[in-house]
């Protein structure tokens, strides 16, 4: 089958198209013919093999896995005995660890039935920023109805999906963007949208009863002035930063500095399971969550797709489709 790899870490330009084995489903997986594969920001981070903190786990030299992509919608082409739930030809989503391929394996804890309304593209683009933006407002913020929420980065890739959760949670949302991103944001739901090449939403004299930073841009102690005395951050993601750590000392030492407040400052550790799949196709069905697609392309043009992702030039997803 065809597949995008990689043979060391660098930048998109170590990805490449070539031929390997078609993977074999275990008992309790299935195999899916691939139609579509989303691109994530942790697809870069294991092809950069940045921050260096995490090779010890995806390779010290090089990537233990060659091959990226972690969305993925597609049909069941065969199941393992010990699958009940899937058959063959079913339409699913969700996640895989190689999902830049024709062909890819998939725990059944880790996907579900692809909602009708959704294309194959669609669906590719929801699983872990979805779910990622699901455990931050959800689980970790434990967002409330009536709350005041601000989701800065709104119009990346977790940002889309928590400022239409957010809203379909009952909360008022301010979404923080830049200029060209701004009329995104207003039209997935935002009901206040900042322009941050405008506005320092730290000085403004709002307060928000939880923030979702997805951008790592600000200092937490900047943040905590735009924060309720008893509001909670939620830090997603470890963007920016050195070679050695980024700043995911940022999440690990966040928590410290509400030591002795009534503020909440957390980090986010997201792990997508089928649980959460299904909850977010259930708003998908409900027409309260949709994904946007900034460009699709073709599996053999995936280098071009993850330079885009490198340039924070997407306003939306990006797919790769076989």
């Amino acid at each position: 089958m065809k597949a995008i790899v990689q043979n060391a870490y660098g930048d998109s330009s170590v990805l490449h198209l070539d031929e390997v084995p078609v993977p074999t489903a275990k008992a309790d997986e299935v195999l899916i013919e691939v139609r579509a594969t989303a691109l994530n920001i942790g697809d870069w981070h294991l092809m950069a093999g940045l921050p260096m903190l995490v090779r010890p786990v995806i390779g010290l030299k090089r990537p233990r896995q060659r091959i990226r992509g972690m969305d993925v919608a597609g049909v069941v082409h065969s199941v393992g005995p010990a699958v009940t739930a899937f058959a063959v030809g079913d339409e699913v989503f969700g996640v895989v660890d190689a999902g830049l391929a024709e062909y890819a394996v998939a725990s059944v804890k880790k996907i579900v039935r692809k909602p009708a309304s959704l294309t194959f593209e669609q669906a590719a683009a929801i699983p872990t920023s979805g779910a990622t933006a699901l455990h931050a407002l959800r689980d970790v913020g434990r967002i409330q109805s009536g709350q005041k929420v601000l989701v800065i980065g709104a119009a990346g890739g977790v940002g889309i999906y928590a400022t239409q959760l957010a809203k379909a949670f009952g909360a008022h949302v301010t979404g923080v963007c830049s200029t060209l991103k701004a009329d995104l944001v207003r039209s997935i739901g935002a009901d206040e949208v900042i322009d941050y090449t405008k506005s320092d939403f730290t000085i403004l004299g709002t307060r928000y009863d939880l923030i979702i930073d997805t951008a790592g841009n600000r200092s937490v102690a900047s943040l905590r002035r735009a924060l309720t005395s008893t509001g909670t951050l939620v830090i997603v993601g470890g963007e920016g930063g050195g070679r050695v750590a980024g700043k995911l000392s940022r999440q690990m030492t966040a928590p410290l500095q509400g030591v002795g407040s009534k503020q909440s400052f957390r980090g986010l550790v997201s792990v997508t399971h089928a649980s959460d799949l299904a909850t977010l196709a259930e708003l998908v069905e409900a027409g309260r969550l949709a994904p946007v697609i900034d460009q699709a392309y073709p599996l053999g043009q995936a280098a071009a797709a993850m330079k885009r992702l490198e340039t924070s030039a997407a306003v939306g997803k990006l797919v790769l489709v076989g």
